[in-house]
């Protein structure tokens, strides 16, 4: 069995849209309703919440907020590392989707010397930096961030000052730069993605497995793909977004949701099948937004969806 620590990191900086770093509450509320037990059987540590920053003026307007994001993802990233070093496994639940390179950078701090892997299950490439983003939010960002990559031949905007300043300091998280290289990634359902990011994924050759794809070779496959893919990686991260499933069979309840996902039983399968590699040492789901969402459907989905890849997990 896996000793599973929930880390809730209730912080919606990097999003455009207001309301998911309340997902983590949507997530209780649906586990009491439901009289769940995954807050209860499971040790939980709650980041502070720091969404009070989101009232000041807005000074990076190509990484908006970058600096407090910059504190959140440091504060993340150690209690990741934390609960690696106590020997339980990271399940991460959190608001936006720039959380993700703190969770990479904790994990890679707990592992200086392995060679890590990032699974993204997700609509979205989240590979723009300041200088490619159309729109400045930071949660289009976590992985650009953690593969140390600025994508200047495709820059749109000039970054100066503190942007640059503190895009350095975040990319140089834990004093190491980069944390993972673009071979070792892997997206699964990605079907939303601009040009500059498009034009990394091609200079890098980065693995893709569109949704039709999944279906067609079976969610077990994809698992034994995407893990063959990773086999010279030692440890291997999850990245699990909401909006990775068909908001039409789901919900609208995520800040940025795309057509053509997903079901919630095609997440379960193939999560907890990831799962089963020793390899795996963090799990993270992000982006649910309750005021976006119809009777807190999507974390009535994200519950299950959680409760049956530990059930599973736990019984092997």
């Amino acid at each position: 069995m896996k000793s599973f620590r929930i880390i809730e990191n209730p912080s919606e900086l990097g999003a455009g849209t207001r309301g998911s770093s309340l997902g983590i509450e949507a997530l209780r509320i649906a586990a009491i309703n439901k009289k769940s037990k995954l807050f209860y059987d499971n040790e939980v540590v709650t980041l502070p919440k720091n969404n009070k920053k989101l009232f000041k003026e807005v000074t990076m307007p190509n990484a908006i907020r970058l600096k407090q994001i910059y504190h959140r993802i440091e504060v993340l990233g150690e209690e990741v590392n934390s609960t690696i070093n106590e020997k339980k496994f990271p399940l991460v639940i959190s608001g936006d989707h720039s959380s993700a390179a703190g969770t990479i950078a904790g994990l890679k701090k707990s592992y200086p010397n392995h060679r890590i892997g990032v699974i993204w299950i997700d609509a979205h490439s989240d590979m723009h930096t300041p200088y490619t983003t159309p729109s400045g939010n930071v949660h289009g960002m976590p992985l650009a961030m953690a593969m140390g990559l600025d994508n200047k031949k495709k820059a749109r905007n000039e970054v100066v000052d503190n942007t640059l300043d503190y895009w350095e300091k975040c990319k140089d998280l834990f004093d190491i730069n980069p944390k993972m290289n673009p071979k070792d990634l892997v997206f699964i359902g990605l079907r939303s993605s601009e040009v500059e990011e498009d034009a990394l994924i091609e200079e890098y050759d980065v693995k893709k497995i569109l949704v039709n794809e999944v279906r067609e070779m079976g969610t077990l496959n994809t698992v034994k793909e995407s893990l063959s893919y990773l086999n010279d990686c030692d440890s291997i991260y999850i990245s699990l977004d909401v909006d990775s499933m068909d908001p039409d069979i789901t919900s609208y309840g995520t800040g940025t949701p795309v057509k053509d996902g997903f079901t919630p039983d095609e997440v379960i399968e193939l999560v907890s099948n990831l799962l089963k590699d020793d390899r795996i040492k963090a799990l993270e789901l992000c982006e649910i937004n309750p005021l976006l969402d119809n009777k807190n459907r999507m974390a009535e989905i994200s519950l299950v969806i959680l409760e049956d890849i530990i059930n599973i997990i736990n019984k092997e």
